[in-house]
């Protein structure tokens, strides 16, 4: 792995400038911070989140720094309102450029513990909130971010989109079933996104932060976790900024941890490649390598019939059927 000191994080600031940031859950926590570290570098930012007096608040403290920001009410879990967040960002900035989806929520129900509520004598579906604002939410937000990341190309510009993950993404929580699998598969869609991706240009990542002194952290986990040092929510937003502006193509599509109150980490994805990861990954290329010589084959049937007609074709192909099966 690598290391990025606090001072790397920053580096690549005047890249910052002019560009314009869509932020959800952009109001407290990591998402104020993220948005006041970019409209501090001079980017244009939107932020989206449920609390209004916060959101409004971020804005006027990134005008008061100089900035230009805008805020939209926006419950990731509505449609509308996300769409709304985006056009806005239209609207007011003429672009996107880069996109955080932050918004997120700890575990607050009790699926899989061993209880169940009952309703005319019937079990009840767990309430899945958790789940659906940390991963159906996310999915939202990338969906409209590929879209808008696409428009208004330049030669120099800047596109990314960055994904909150945890360290849940790779550890799972005991009684956070919802958030240990949101979390993990945040992961996943990142990986995937990277793929389509990047030949466009754009570039994504998923931040891993330990516990952060956020509200996002119950009460009851902060007192067990007392003597423990957290992330500084300072540099998990740092984390998002360095991410998102960074010019070298080879950290493109990594995970970045945040194991501890230590610095950041980029975990290339070649290092994604050994135990299970390697034996998935030889197979995944093995699938890729059938389809590709089902591609190539049926090209050169293509080809071949375009030169000597499909007819023809078919007869030669009949013929070296016959022939080889009267060796067989």
């Amino acid at each position: 792995m690598t290391t990025i000191t606090d001072d790397q994080l920053f580096k690549n600031a005047a890249r910052a400038k002019g560009r314009v940031v869509v932020i959800t859950g952009g109001a407290n926590g990591i998402g104020k911070e993220t948005a006041l570290t970019f409209g501090k570098h001079g980017a244009k930012v939107v932020v989206g989140d449920l609390d209004i007096s916060g959101g409004k608040a971020v804005v006027a403290e990134i005008k008061k720094q100089g900035g230009d920001a805008v805020f939209s009410r926006c419950d990731v879990l509505n449609w509308e309102n996300q769409v709304a967040l985006f056009d806005l960002a239209i609207s007011s900035f003429g672009s996107v450029d880069i996109v955080c989806a932050i918004a997120g929520l700890t575990e607050i129900g009790n699926t899989a513990q061993g209880s169940l509520t009952f309703e005319n004598g019937k079990p009840q579906p767990p309430p899945l909130k958790t789940l659906q604002v940390n991963l159906v939410g996310v999915f939202y937000t990338c969906h409209l971010a590929a879209y808008h990341l696409q428009q208004h190309r330049t030669a120099d510009d800047c596109k990314a989109l960055i994904l909150m993950g945890s360290m849940s993404s790779w550890q799972s929580i005991p009684k956070g079933p919802e958030y240990s699998a949101s979390k993990h598969g945040v992961l996943g869609l990142m990986r995937s996104l990277n793929q389509t991706l990047s030949p466009e240009r754009i570039r994504t990542a998923v931040i891993h932060p330990w516990f952060a002194d956020t509200a996002i952290v119950p009460t009851i986990v902060k007192v067990a976790l007392a003597g423990i040092p957290l992330t500084p929510v300072s540099r998990i937003a740092g984390a998002v900024f360095y991410s998102a502006l960074d010019t070298d193509a080879s950290s493109d599509g990594c995970p970045w941890l945040l194991p501890d109150e230590g610095p950041v980490f980029l975990l290339p994805q070649d290092k994604l490649t050994t135990g299970v990861y390697g034996l998935i990954n030889a197979r995944a290329d093995r699938a890729k390598g059938l389809v590709q010589g089902v591609k190539l084959t049926a090209a050169f049937f293509r080809d071949i019939a375009r030169i000597i007609g499909p007819i023809r074709l078919l007869i030669a192909v009949a013929a070296a059927a016959s022939v080889a099966y009267t060796r067989a």
